[in-house]
């Protein structure tokens, strides 16, 4: 399967050309940054660090994605849309890994989705799906004197907050109530809030240095605290999982997925 990576020289870029290089089936098809970045006209495996394999980082992304078979965006929601509508209008599948999208960019995702398969997930860690599984399966079990709250911490470079993994941990939770999210939130708190709503699904966020990502789900009662925990050390992990969501969707009819389809969770 022929691969782009759009956002090629950032961080999640980088390990994104790595871990292609490493997998059987896969080659790098093309890369790209905006236009005006340092990175233009660099050999993108030279600059994620391995054997220089004579892709050059171009400034077009249409062209980039129209090369391959696949692109893979971790960029930024602006962007993430018009990559879509790219790969939408000439059937080529789509791994994104941006959050931040607001319901209009949802919508437009949702849409491409129609033309070509697209595989969309907050997290693409092993680790983290199996949590939200868990979760939800939690959420179901205990009755609604049980207080959920979401903390997360990432590096102090993240753009959007609360993570769009912690707000899949808590649409896990509400979904295992049998309520929407949005109807049940808090996604922060500040001066007098007043006593806690039975049934509200509470967030937190942290910001500082270089952390990977850290999502603890919290299940208060008045006798006990139940914790639910993931760490990431590294984002090898997510980068794994694009490649292989990538390598899933070949063949697949068009739609919006998400890794628990990958996963066969």
């Amino acid at each position: 399967m022929k691969i782009a990576v759009v956002g090629a020289s950032g961080r999640m870029g980088q390990m994104l050309v790595r871990q292609i290089a490493r997998t059987e089936g896969v080659t790098l098809a093309a890369a790209s940054e905006r236009p005006g970045s340092k990175a233009l006209g660099k050999d993108a495996g030279e600059l994620a660090g391995i054997e220089p394999n004579g892709v050059l980082i171009g400034g077009d992304s249409a062209a980039a994605i129209r090369a391959a078979q696949c692109v893979i965006d971790f960029t930024v929601p602006e962007a993430t849309v018009a990559h879509a509508k790219v790969a939408s209008e000439n059937g080529v599948a789509m791994v994104i890994g941006t959050t931040g999208l607001d319901p209009v960019q949802t919508r437009l995702i949702q849409d491409a989705a129609k033309k070509v398969p697209i595989m969309w997930a907050a997290n693409m860690a092993l680790g983290v799906n199996i949590l939200l599984a868990l979760v939800e399966k939690t959420a179901s079990m205990l009755d609604p004197s049980y207080d959920i709250e979401v903390l997360e911490m990432h590096h102090r470079h993240k753009i959007d907050a609360p993570s769009g993994t912690a707000l899949a941990l808590g649409r896990a939770a509400a979904a295992g109530r049998k309520v929407q999210l949005e109807d049940v939130w808090r996604k922060s708190r500040d001066g007098h809030t007043g006593a806690r709503p039975s049934g509200e699904i509470g967030f937190a966020t942290l910001r500082g240095g270089e952390e990977v990502g850290v999502h603890t789900v919290y299940f208060a009662a008045a006798g006990e605290r139940l914790e639910l925990n993931h760490r990431s050390f590294s984002r090898e992990t997510y980068a794994a999982g694009a490649v292989t969501s990538a390598k899933w969707l070949e063949g697949k009819k068009p739609g919006l997925y998400g890794m628990k389809d990958v996963l066969g969770l």
